[in-house]
């Protein structure tokens, strides 16, 4: 049976629309409604209790259109709250965690690099993801500063450089092979990092992955959007929608909305 209800996401911000790009591509005859709660961002720096919150209220709101199953595309987001939110909302949610399994199980070094948020790395979701891997030693960056940088769209900026030397230099010199990026901002860095690593250090990101066990929920627990009917995109934002719009296409409404 068909379900022509949207795939709802939400993050603190821009960011998560690089786990959308990778929904989208898998299933581009999805309906799909993103929520950019950028006011708010970003996440990282708040308490748990803000970030239950706050995912509460973009859960909430993502019900109240219908939505079909909900991404949260936000790692700090998903570290801090998911639990709460699948005890309290009767809808399939989908985390994103820093991809650090398939980076510990291919590291040749046994050195890996973290690249997070500060409410990512303290949690302890993330602690007990580590924990599986005592063989390995992991280097925890936390981005002080790129998400801003990315929410105000100054992904090329002599300050994103600046921070992007400052963490990479001490993982570089540490000998890691793999960069796990901890935040669904981060994508948007990668040519940037990719500039300043070694061609010998893999860059891993969540996105396709969220996107692969998307796919499968809908398969097994929601049911997939009419083939014979159109798709629709929409954004939301409660900011004002340029940086938004600037990432996902001018072909894709944006509507500001104060939710």
């Amino acid at each position: 049976m068909f379900n022509n209800n949207s795939i709802g996401l939400f993050d603190s911000g821009i960011g998560g629309t690089s786990i959308w790009k990778a929904i989208h591509q898998l299933m581009p005859n999805e309906n799909t409604l993103f929520l950019a709660d950028s006011k708010n961002a970003p996440y990282g720096v708040k308490s748990k209790d803000e970030i239950i919150a706050l995912s509460c209220k973009n859960t909430e709101f993502l019900l109240n259109h219908n939505c079909k199953i909900i991404v949260v595309a936000c790692n700090t987001a998903t570290t801090n709250a998911i639990k709460v939110l699948r005890a309290n909302y009767d809808v399939p949610f989908i985390g994103i965690e820093p991809a650090i399994k398939p980076a510990a199980l291919h590291s040749k070094t046994q050195k890996i690099g973290i690249l997070a948020t500060k409410g990512t790395i303290n949690s302890e979701l993330f602690h007990n993801s580590l924990q599986q891997y005592k063989n390995v030693t992991f280097m925890e960056q936390i981005g002080h500063g790129l998400v801003e940088l990315i929410e105000a769209g100054e992904i090329n900026s002599p300050a994103m450089q600046t921070l992007l030397k400052t963490y990479l230099e001490p993982m570089i010199a540490a000998n890691i092979d793999y960069l796990v990026l901890g935040c669904s901002h981060y994508p948007y860095l990668i040519p940037q990092i990719k500039a300043l690593l070694p061609s010998s250090i893999q860059i891993i990101d969540s996105g396709e992955a969220v996107a692969r066990q998307t796919q499968k929920m809908i398969h097994d627990h929601c049911g997939f959007h009419d083939p014979t009917q159109p798709s629709n995109q929409v954004f939301y934002t409660n900011t004002t929608p340029k940086v938004l719009q600037f990432f996902v296409g001018a072909q894709y409404a944006v509507i500001q909305n104060d939710f």
